[in-house]
């Protein structure tokens, strides 16, 4: 297969085909992000796309997931995806699921109509990077979008029958806003009730905005025990039904999972055990990095 720069996929996708339609990301201005900050965004042209699908197809006897990077590859006009998504279901007919990373702008600029022919042509899934329901914070990490963009985008996709999977970060609104992050997050994912809520935590990148605000003082990193208890008050604001919910990641500091709302206690219980833990505050060496 062939890759310009680093190429990042959901952990969901480890096993995946990934082949890479787009360059980058198409807003790129997240303060706390470093993925694509060394690459100027760009759709492929569409046989360079076509042919990696056919080396693949070469390379591979039995792929079952396909996932179509970089980042935001719904941006991508109708009748390219449509055309990926053909090609996909010619080539690999074994393939039970093709994913995508999708920004609510490159939702929005999708019709119901479009999203579910886009499902009948197989896109299986959609990763969301929510990262908080709150709008100061929105505003603050340079998202682009509100809360209420953010849950129009998400409601979108759930009608059309397209899994949703979403993503937070725990810690990213710092000391100062960590009640209100976890609490309008919650109120966002109550919104949507998307399929899967994946928790990470604050990772703060050499090279970002975020870091020189950490390193000035201008912004106060949460301590691993904040952290739980934040993600406490999440939990414990949400309403979700029949969601799968997950803070495993690496950059978390204790393992969390469960099927919201029938495992709320548990997974409640599982904070509060880990609330217990001997040197939580230390924190670092609780994270798989």
């Amino acid at each position: 297969m062939r890759y310009e720069g680093t190429v990042y996929r959901p952990p969901s996708e480890a096993y995946s085909l990934i082949v890479q339609a787009t360059i980058g990301c198409s807003h790129n201005k997240c303060t706390f992000c470093s993925m694509y900050k060394d690459k100027k965004f760009r759709i492929r042209p569409l046989e360079e796309i076509i042919k990696d699908l056919m080396i693949g197809r070469q390379s591979y006897k039995n792929v079952k997931k396909i996932f179509i990077a970089d980042g935001d590859g719904l941006i991508m006009k109708m009748d390219y995806l449509r055309k990926i998504l053909r090609a996909i279901k010619e080539l690999f007919p074994e393939c039970e699921r093709v994913g995508i990373y999708g920004s609510p702008r490159s939702i929005l600029l999708k019709s119901k109509e479009d999203l579910l022919e886009l499902k009948d042509l197989g896109l299986g899934i959609i990763y969301l990077g929510v990262e908080s329901g709150s709008e100061k914070i929105l505003q603050k990490i340079n998202k682009g979008v509100t809360p209420n963009e953010m849950i129009l985008a998400g409601e979108r996709v759930v009608e059309s029958g397209i899994k949703l999977s979403v993503t937070l970060i725990s810690g990213i609104g710092g000391k100062d806003m960590s009640q209100e992050h976890a609490i309008e997050s919650a109120k966002v994912m109550n919104e949507i009730n998307p399929d899967y809520i994946g928790l990470l935590t604050l990772l703060v990148e050499e090279g970002t905005e975020f870091y020189d605000e950490v390193e000035n003082g201008e912004f106060q990193l949460l301590t691993p025990k904040e952290v739980l208890i934040e993600t406490r008050q999440f939990i414990s604001n949400l309403e979700v039904d029949n969601c799968i919910f997950r803070s495993n990641h690496a950059s978390n500091y204790v393992p969390l999972g469960g099927t919201l709302r029938k495992d709320k206690d548990l997974i409640l219980a599982q904070i509060d055990e880990g609330l217990k833990l001997e040197g939580l505050e230390e924190g670092e060496v609780f994270r798989r990095l």
